[in-house]
């Protein structure tokens, strides 16, 4: 799954522990499989309850969680771009932006 352009997002509900969660992350270690390195680091994983709020601000835990679950993806998606020598295209000129404002 490593060569296919996709990130893996995985959030452990419960008391659980997460031993091999937090190693199928890869993180730490590249992970592999019948000897076979993974081309990249695809997967990302967070246990739900070190986001739980004890003060009860669930808006700022849950804020929290989407932003380290997320926190990977960007990467993820650049070392797929560069394993496969695709460059970014040239950016656009601001006047040839659409003027989104005007539709808000």
């Amino acid at each position: 799954a490593a060569s296919l352009p996709m990130s893996i997002i995985i959030v452990g509900v419960g008391p659980a522990e997460f031993d091999a969660m937090e190693e199928l992350d890869g993180d730490e270690v590249r992970v592999s499989f019948k000897g076979r390195l993974a081309e990249r680091d695809i997967v990302q994983f967070v246990p739900f309850r070190d986001y739980v709020d004890r003060t009860g601000n669930q808006v700022l835990s849950m804020a929290r969680l989407a932003k380290d679950v997320l926190a990977e993806i960007p990467d993820q998606l650049l070392s797929f771009m560069k394993t496969r020598g695709i460059e970014p295209r040239p950016a656009l000129a601001s006047s040839s932006l659409p003027d989104l404002h005007r539709h808000i």
